[in-house]
């Protein structure tokens, strides 16, 4: 029998039969699901020294910078089959995320040897790359030397892979031919909707379609003890990025236009003031009362506490909140959203959590033994259905039943949210080294709006003309 579980195993691995087939047969054969798991790793480690030196590296170590998340729980759950298939031992660090990207700037900018690999968003890579702090990864990918030939760099999702890669040139398109490969996608997050759906059924509120249809159904919502939308306030770059950037490019609008190599402001058109004045009468009617603190934290808690009906924001970030202790798990659901009503789909702004390889490494070739199987499909099929791996950011890993069946048994619409926004979904922003420092300002802009310290189509009038004459002063514009 122990014959006919490995050659069902081996074509499961050679894409054969589905991962629903190979449980079905495996229960016919007798074999639990703890032992079939078992066999699967067993199988998918021997799939992978196959075809590879795995052990090339052997008896190195590799240290990693983490920030602390459920990425690295998964990958720290798995860590022992990277060590038995390479022979390899990892050590890291791993710290909370309010001290976390300071860390990984110290180490950087001292130029320290001390880690070979680290965690980071990919709006980070536009200061590490051309600081020249980090690897351009092509070489590594692009070499079957160095890279097991059933990575399948073709798997990760299109606009995910590309939001990853850029020229460094100010303005220049992100996934261009001419593009570096600062980092690689680990796991990323669209923005959309996260609703409490007793709350929306009690009140009669359909889930909102489109901008016009949240504005409406965020009132409809908000009463004494509830408030009807979730979305970021605090004086941060990350304000911008989540839902607002979302809806906004939604509307075909951008942050920067960029003219025979001069970048310029773009926020204070007729369209961009349209939306703007949208989402602040929005919030002004139907956010929180202390909107302008609010970080991903408070938008997700409230959430999760039933303080507030929905929100328009990371999609994991409702997929925590139905879970765990909070009062509302089992009572959310999700929803794609596209904020003009004329588009043919949701574009969400995505936020990716990635992998770099320090230029300071004194072996880099190891890191990368590591980076290409932390970012591999079996190691993202085995965080996906086995720990809260979400969102990977493998097209197969999104095609795997089993997966899909999890999270649609828990997570009311939130595959089909996936299914639905993932072509539109890529990084929206304009790729330049002022990123933060316009994006905080951005924000900063939006919280005078929200408390009437200055009209919209003013303060956007305002907020160009300041990043205009920033743009100037760096030689940008």
């Amino acid at each position: 029998m122990f014959k006919k579980e490995n050659d069902l195993a081996q074509q499961f691995l050679n894409g054969k039969i589905s991962r629903r087939e190979l449980i079905k047969r495996f229960g016919a054969l007798g074999l639990t699901a703890s032992s079939a798991g078992v066999l699967m790793n067993m199988h998918a480690s021997q799939a992978l020294a196959a075809d590879f030196d795995w052990k090339k590296h052997s008896g190195k170590t590799v240290k990693l910078l983490l920030n602390k998340h459920p990425y690295v729980d998964a990958m720290l759950a798995n860590i022992d089959n990277f060590k038995a298939l390479t022979g390899m031992e990892v050590e890291y660090d791993i710290f909370p995320e309010d001290v976390y990207f300071d860390k990984v700037t110290a180490a950087l900018s001292s130029g320290s040897s001390e880690y070979d690999a680290f965690m980071t968003g990919a709006y980070m890579t536009w200061t590490y790359g051309p600081a020249g702090w980090i690897e351009d990864l092509n070489p590594w990918i692009n070499d079957p030397e160095k890279t097991n030939p059933n990575y399948n760099w073709d798997d990760m999702l299109e606009g995910v892979r590309a939001s990853c890669a850029w020229n460094g040139q100010p303005g220049g398109a992100l996934g261009s031919d001419d593009a570096k490969q600062w980092c690689i996608p680990w796991g990323y997050e669209q923005n959309n909707l996260a609703y409490n759906a007793e709350m929306l059924d009690a009140a009669g509120v359909a889930v909102p379609t489109n901008m016009d249809e949240l504005v409406s159904a965020a009132a409809a919502l908000t009463n004494d003890g509830v408030y009807g939308i979730g979305v970021r306030g605090s004086r941060s770059w990350a304000t911008i990025h989540p839902g607002f950037l979302s809806g906004y490019a939604n509307y075909g609008q951008k942050d920067l236009t960029l003219t025979d190599g001069k970048l310029s402001a773009a926020m204070n058109t007729d369209v961009s003031k349209g939306f703007h004045q949208q989402w602040v009468t929005m919030i002004q009617n139907s956010g929180a009362k202390d909107w302008a603190t609010h970080t991903w934290y408070q938008v997700g808690t409230d959430l999760g506490a039933g303080k507030s009906a929905m929100i328009y924001d990371a999609d994991i970030l409702g997929y925590f909140m139905n879970g765990g202790d909070n009062a509302m798990a089992g009572k959310l659901a999700y929803a794609p959203f596209a904020a003009n009503p004329d588009a043919d789909a949701p574009t969400p702004n995505i936020w990716i959590w990635s992998l770099a390889m320090s230029k300071f490494s004194k072996d880099k070739d190891a890191a990368w033994n590591f980076m290409q199987w932390a970012s591999g499909p079996e190691h993202g099929l085995f965080g996906a259905t086995k720990m809260d791996f979400v969102n990977p950011v493998r097209k197969s890993v999104w095609a795997d039943d089993m997966f899909r069946e999890r999270l649609s048994s828990t997570y009311p619409g939130y595959v089909e949210m996936h299914d639905i926004s993932a072509p539109g979904a890529k990084i929206h922003f304009t790729p330049q080294p002022l990123f933060f420092d316009l994006t905080t300002e951005w924000a900063a802009s939006m919280q005078k709006m929200v408390a009437n310290e200055v009209p919209v189509d003013e303060g956007l009038d305002q907020l160009a003309e300041s990043v205009n004459k920033q743009l100037e002063e760096a030689g940008l514009g």
